[in-house]
């Protein structure tokens, strides 16, 4: 069995999803269920033995203690985490106790049931730790993209929060011996990605006749991962990765966010065209920038190929063009994160578990 945390969210009920599809090796499935963490991402799951969820916080450090002794996990994949930069500028205490405080508590719980262990259990045993390309700040635009070895800056409470973490892994390796692995992955995308960040976003605005947001000028520049892709890099380091290191995850493609916008306005005049005849890019509207907004970000991918022989198997092409179909195809999924029904259920079902 692993234990996911964060396995609700958007990347986490990805690989939750990716992991049963490809293994029948249990999943423990720990979740918050913030705001954007949604079992509906999971529903497919109703009735699966092999995924075992329980609502709760990585910072309950009695809880995840239980759970580990209960439930002997060969691995932790850490994904728990509050990531909306927006939210981060307008209140950073949510992402210092998630990201920091969380992580710290739970790196505390796996070290000791760690210790607990029989040599050849703790010997195999892994922490790996799911982090981003925003610790390493921004980049001019004809800098090399960063490697594993570029110093990290963080520029907003989100990136610094997550710093911390990452540091916090780091100091728990080399100080305690704890097993562990990190990933640093640049801008994810695809099925279940919580309408907030600029993919969905620009998806939903546009079939509602909404405006599309754009900041400043959009030509702040993104490597953007499809969802499945990163799903397979976290496998693959899982199984193979050399403890202790940290292993950057990108789709090797950059691309300013207007023509991600424009992308986006394009398939959907294909595929779903406005009843006027008018493109979807009517709705784009340039909006202030956001304070402190890094200008490119880009992730070099070579030590994950070269080490562990993995490279992402979707082009952006092919990523946003499935990313597109989903959301038309699944317009229940969007009602319910929208109107906050199913999580009202949730809610309800899952008041006071643990």
């Amino acid at each position: 069995m692993i234990l996911v945390t964060g396995g609700a969210g958007f990347i986490g009920s990805n690989f939750v999803l990716d992991w049963l599809a490809q293994s029948d090796e249990p999943v423990l499935n720990l979740d918050k269920l913030t705001y954007a963490g949604n079992l509906g991402n999971l529903r497919s799951l109703e009735g699966d033995a092999r995924h075992v969820f329980v609502r709760g916080d990585i910072g309950d450090a009695a809880l995840v203690a239980r759970l580990l002794a209960e439930h002997r996990p060969r691995a932790v994949i850490n994904f728990a985490a509050e990531s909306h930069v927006d939210r981060s500028i307008h209140g950073a205490e949510d992402f210092i106790q998630t990201n920091v405080v969380g992580t710290f508590r739970l790196l505390e719980a796996v070290r000791a049931h760690w210790l607990s262990l029989p040599e050849t259990e703790r010997t195999a045993f892994r922490f790996l730790h799911v982090s981003t390309d925003e610790v390493y700040g921004s980049l001019a635009p004809e800098a090399p993209a960063f490697t594993e070895q570029h110093a990290y800056e963080p520029n907003s409470p989100y990136s610094a929060s997550k710093a911390a973490s990452d540091h916090l892994v780091r100091a728990w390796h080399h100080t305690h011996g704890l097993p562990v692995l990190t990933t640093n992955c640049s801008n994810n995308y695809g099925p279940f990605h919580f309408p907030e960040k600029l993919i969905p976003l620009m998806i939903v605005n546009a079939l509602a006749g909404k405006p599309l947001p754009v900041y400043g000028d959009g030509l702040q520049v993104r490597d953007w991962l499809y969802v499945g892709d990163h799903c397979s890099a976290i496998r693959r380091v899982l199984e193979a990765g050399r403890v202790g290191e940290t292993y950057n995850v990108g789709g090797w493609n950059e691309q300013p966010n207007i023509a991600i916008v424009k992308t986006i306005c394009s398939l959907l005049d294909e595929l779903r065209p406005r009843a006027d005849g008018q493109s979807y890019a009517v709705q784009i509207t340039h909006v202030k920038d956001r304070p402190g907004h890094d200008r490119r970000y880009a992730i070099d991918a070579r030590k994950i190929e070269a080490e562990l022989g993995w490279r992402p198997a979707e082009t952006f092409d092919s990523g946003i063009r499935k990313t597109v179909r989903w959301f038309l195809d699944h317009p229940e999924w969007v009602d319910e994160v929208q109107s906050g029904a199913y999580r009202e259920w949730v809610q309800t079902q899952y008041q006071g578990a643990a």
